[in-house]
């Protein structure tokens, strides 16, 4: 039995606890939240067991010898000193993306895991994505790649208050924006797959806030040997371009990148100057037989019973290179 506390009790922390419900090695013993209410009130909605303990403090709850682990679900700036807190307590952490602000703060909560021997993993839900992995299991199939694209554009709620001058945090420049938000969605899964690009090329769509500009749409060119990827990711505008990685011999296809739930192989056709019939491909999934959010507390049980320290999935390799192409690319 994996035993965890949650940290932040807003919309996210709703979405992953149907998930983390889904397996029963998780069990849920802790909640901190800015009031024991608000802490209360969770416990209650989610039906978490008698007993389970409602906090305002981090560094209290980490204390705590009834929790082994730590979900961390609040606003990107509070998850270094969150996470660093949790770790110098021994606790495992999985962290909401993005891991941190920027790659400096990673590296921070990286080292800390590894120096204490805990688990530091990114709640990336889209590399762990069963339809996704099978993608990934498959590439060698379409070799040698030549492209990848990817695009997550969903226009905002929030934007409409932006525009007359209120900040959601979501829109904060120091700490959010779009590509941190919901680029990263697209982003994190070529590193994934692909590791550092050799080149980085932005353009990038701002706007303007009392704290400074925040970016709401950008587009994204890399080069690496032998291959490119193109990424478009928006606040402000709503997009429904499949992923896709292309290849020599054929094609990978996903629906979406965020939260998969159709997974597609299309070989490699015989020339036909476009008049023959199109290749109709392989189905390789469809739908999801879990919660989209189990699957990141399966990646962490599954991590933690190997007796290993680090994901190879969502790997902190990846998260700070993550975190690194961010930095650059917002300057």
């Amino acid at each position: 039995m994996l035993r965890f506390g949650i940290v932040g009790t807003g919309r996210i922390s709703d979405w992953v606890m149907a998930g983390a419900a889904q397996d029963p090695r998780i069990k849920v013993t802790a909640v901190c939240s800015r009031s024991v209410e608000n802490a209360e009130a969770f416990i209650r909605r989610h039906a978490i067991a008698v007993g389970a303990k409602a906090y305002t403090s981090v560094a209290e709850m980490a204390a705590d010898p009834c929790v082994d682990a730590i979900y961390i679900g609040t606003p990107n700036q509070t998850h270094c000193d969150y996470a660093l807190t949790c770790l110098a307590a021994g606790k495992h952490v999985l962290c909401e993306k993005p891991l941190a602000v920027n790659a400096g703060e990673g590296r921070r909560m990286a080292d800390a895991a590894r120096e204490r021997g805990c688990l530091l993993m990114e709640a990336m839900v889209s590399t762990l994505n069963p339809n996704f992995r099978l993608v990934a299991d498959r590439v060698d199939e379409v070799a040698p790649v030549r492209h990848y694209t990817s695009s997550f554009c969903q226009y905002s709620s929030k934007y409409e208050a932006l525009k007359k001058g209120i900040v959601a945090s979501a829109f904060h420049p120091l700490y959010a924006g779009a590509l941190r938000d919901i680029g990263i969605y697209t982003l994190y899964p070529m590193v994934s797959l692909f590791g550092k690009p050799e080149s980085v090329h932005a353009d990038v769509t701002t706007f303007p806030t009392p704290e400074g500009p925040v970016d709401v749409h950008g587009s994204l060119s890399f080069k690496y040997p032998g291959m490119t990827a193109s990424l478009v990711y928006s606040k402000v505008c709503d997009s429904f371009v499949p992923t896709e990685i292309a290849g020599e011999k054929g094609n990978l296809l996903l629906d979406e990148v965020h939260i998969a739930r159709n997974a597609r192989l299309v070989p490699h056709g015989a020339p036909t100057s476009g008049q023959g019939p199109k290749a109709k491909g392989e189905t390789l999934s469809e739908g999801l037989p879990c919660n989209e959010y189990f699957y990141e507390f399966k990646e962490f049980a599954d991590v933690l019973e190997s007796g290993r320290r680090e994901s190879s999935v969502n790997s902190l390799e990846t998260s700070l290179t993550v975190l690194e192409i961010i930095d650059q690319v917002l300057g």
